[in-house]
């Protein structure tokens, strides 16, 4: 019930953080990442997921945007919104330095990770 609660208010957030459609929305990739993390990690896990995704954003021009939350009962159910200009800046982004970096830093930290690719329906903001 809880993953379903956080996949609708991140379906709602992809509607805030897209403004407009046009045909190069549709080359976008959507993707929502579920994480479970270790609770006596959580600390170490957040930071590292914090140094990542501020270098993907500096560093990549394909990586758009990337949105976490955690769970507000169960802080260890983290769920990320990342969005990127299309497949191959997914594939670009996964081999950079710092997602390997991440990668190695949390791999003791995740107990699981569930990966969802989504498109958008619709998009609207103020």
């Amino acid at each position: 019930m809880k993953q379903m609660i956080l996949s609708t208010l991140f379906l709602g957030l992809l509607i805030l953080i897209n403004t407009h459609s046009n045909a190069q929305d549709k080359n976008k990739m959507y993707r929502i990442a579920k994480i479970k993390v270790d609770a006596s990690q959580l600390d170490k896990y957040t930071f590292a997921l914090k140094e990542q995704m501020n270098a993907a954003i500096k560093l990549e021009s394909g990586v758009l945007s990337y949105t976490a939350v955690a769970d507000k009962k169960d802080p260890t159910l983290i769920t990320i919104l990342e969005v990127y200009a299309n497949l191959d800046a997914y594939q670009s982004h996964i081999l950079t330095p710092h997602f390997k970096k991440y990668k190695e830093t949390v791999k003791d930290m995740v107990l699981s990770l569930e990966l969802t690719d989504v498109d958008l329906v619709s998009a609207a903001t103020k």
